[in-house]
């Protein structure tokens, strides 16, 4: 009876080891397919990445970011107020300070002109046709000490429904003084900066500040923004209606002076760097997921030699 059971367990070993022996590949073949798996469950996540940075940085050649900053001066360069008083007449020019003006004397009247001034003609730049007649004059400098130029004028008739005298602002009175065309200067001033307005009958006061911009070309332009605040003035002359006095204040706004640029975030040598890691990381992937099948093929050769020695042992 012990000898019936021991041949049947040994035929049972016998037929498994030859089994084995004989079709060991599908087990083989299913852990390589198991490997294979968690290769192209790394590859796929990587190739997205790879594409997902190549598409960031394109986006961002595109698109660069716009940088703000302030930087701090104390003293500005004097700019040119140009002004277009038309038929209006230039009565006084002075420079204050802490912007403080002294009350009006004898309003109405020439009174003294201390500021630096020119006048100079010009042909219109869009029109060529129209001769413009512009008043030159230096603004203020020193913004520590809020200096300010106050600025009066008259005008005593007018066939006009609405009074007011223009005005533009460009960056350098020294440049103007040192240019050897100014009525080409004049003209590109026009052309590149906007022109403003205030009336008669009032106080407008000006306050300035500027803004630098650097183009994609490295060339940097300029352009003043201002604030203005207007406060009617009391005129107790004896009068006809037609005569009319205008007042204009330009002062610095502050000490800082606005820089703007465009700035790429995209750096090529980054992108580089990641792409080359992603890589790295695919071809170590792909050696380890070799490695294991080697390994896994060697393990399993092993176990199935242990199993025909101990069948062996056992026959």
């Amino acid at each position: 009876m012990l000898r019936q059971e021991i041949a049947a367990a040994y035929q049972e070993l016998s037929e498994e080891v030859e089994h084995v022996a004989e079709h060991p590949e599908p087990v083989e073949e299913g852990e390589m397919d198991d490997d294979q798996e968690d290769t192209s469950s790394a590859i796929l996540p990587a190739v997205f990445l790879v594409y997902q940075t190549i598409t960031d940085f394109r986006e961002k050649l595109k698109h660069p970011v716009m940088s703000v900053s302030y930087k701090e001066v104390p003293l500005y360069d004097a700019p040119g107020i140009a002004l277009y008083p038309g038929k209006a007449q230039l009565l006084s020019c002075k420079h204050h300070y802490y912007d403080h003006i002294p009350p009006l004397i004898n309003p109405g009247q020439p009174g003294e002109i201390e500021c630096t001034t020119q006048r100079i003609n010009y042909t219109d730049p869009f029109t060529n046709q129209t001769m413009k007649h512009a008043l030159i004059v230096q603004g203020p400098r020193d913004v520590k000490k809020r200096e300010l130029v106050f600025l009066q004028f008259h005008l005593n008739e007018t066939d006009q429904d609405f009074s007011a005298i223009n005005y533009l602002l460009f960056s350098s009175f020294q440049e103007f003084l040192n240019s050897p065309d100014k009525t080409e200067f004049m003209k590109d001033c026009e052309s590149s900066y906007s022109s403003w307005k205030f009336s008669g009958g009032f106080r407008t006061w000006v306050k300035m500040s500027l803004v630098k911009t650097k183009e994609e070309d490295g060339r940097e332009t300029v352009e003043f923004k201002q604030e203005t605040s207007v406060v009617n003035y009391i005129d107790q002359r004896h009068k006809p209606a037609s005569d009319q006095l205008f007042f204009v204040v330009f002062e610095w706004k502050d000490p800082f002076i606005q820089k703007v640029q465009d700035i790429v975030t995209a750096n090529p040598w980054n992108m580089i760097a990641l792409l080359c890691g992603i890589f790295l990381a695919l071809f170590k992937a792909a050696d380890f997921a070799k490695l294991s099948v080697k390994w896994m093929i060697k393990i399993r050769k092993r176990h199935l030699k242990r199993r025909s020695q101990a069948m062996n042992h056992i026959s």
